[in-house]
């Protein structure tokens, strides 16, 4: 079985919405996108494509799969990014589109989430979603994810989609790695560690 790797960019008060640019995710009258882009960092662009570099396969959800494709299929080979999206297999939960898909090498899941997650781990290594912010509710919930990439910014912004939204399944996690870049950035990894425990101070 192989493992499901969830990327995210967030703020320090969670918020991961449209951080690639103004009108990425305007749900919700979000007015404040692109909000990564204006800490930009070499050193850190560097590290958020070594960590991409070892996937097999790419899940997204419905909105994500929509930005990727429009963009990704005639984005400069000089960007690193651009070979490998469109190398590997994409697969998309969406209940709405149909196959086939344009963005060569994307697969509709399109029944039952949990047991489509399944069939994709069990065909590839290294399976990572980016973004999505809606599917990665349901994975959370189905306990689906294996290892969170949080990139950390040093900005609030007080409103929008949020990483660990309301409703979210109380989890305890393991840090497994922490490094700090020179914009400000915190690039965490965390794995699961079960379910949280509790204390009294008294």
């Amino acid at each position: 079985m192989g493992k499901l790797i969830v990327t995210e960019f967030v703020t320090l008060d969670g918020v991961a919405q449209a951080p690639g640019g103004p009108d990425e995710d305007r749900d919700g009258g979000f007015p404040n996108g692109g909000w990564q882009l204006a800490l930009p960092d070499e050193g850190s662009g560097s590290a958020v494509f070594e960590q991409a570099a070892g996937m097999d396969a790419l899940l997204l959800g419905r909105k994500t799969y929509d930005i990727f494709a429009a963009y990704w299929p005639k984005a400069s080979e000089e960007m690193p990014f651009t070979g490998l999206l469109n190398r590997v297999p994409k697969y998309v939960a969406s209940r709405t589109l149909t196959e086939p898909l344009a963005w060569e090498g994307s697969t509709v899941i399109a029944g039952d989430l949990a047991e489509g997650v399944a069939e994709v781990k069990e065909r590839h290594d290294r399976v990572h979603v980016i973004g999505s912010l809606d599917l990665l509710q349901s994975l959370l919930r189905l306990g689906l994810v294996d290892q969170v990439n949080l990139w950390l910014y040093p900005v609030v912004l007080g409103t929008g989609k949020r990483v660990f939204a309301e409703g979210a399944v109380p989890a305890a996690l393991r840090l497994t790695e922490s490094v700090t870049h020179p914009n400000g950035a915190l690039q965490l990894t965390y794995e699961p560690a079960g379910t949280p425990t509790y204390a009294d101070a008294g």
